[in-house]
């Protein structure tokens, strides 16, 4: 099951070099697929660098490194 609250710090508005905790989704079927591919609740995240032409972001979460579209990473909400 996934958590789901409104707009707080979602990690879309980070900037480079923040790091954070997972604290929950606010879109319950990003946050499954998020889920899927290893970005728990309480993993811990840090925002690497923005993708060309504003497509996205680059994350490393825990102990790897992933490419986020702005959907996915809007609804990433930090501690």
């Amino acid at each position: 099951m996934v958590a789901t609250v409104g707009q707080q710090n979602e990690l879309n508005q980070a900037k480079p070099g923040l790091k954070g905790e997972v604290s929950h989704f606010s879109n319950e079927r990003i946050g499954s697929k998020l889920m899927a591919m290893g970005v728990l609740p309480g993993s811990k995240i840090e925002y690497i660098r923005k993708a060309p032409f504003g497509g996205g972001c680059y994350v490393k979460v825990d102990n790897f490194l992933l490419g986020l579209r702005k959907a996915e990473a809007a609804s990433i909400v930090l501690k």
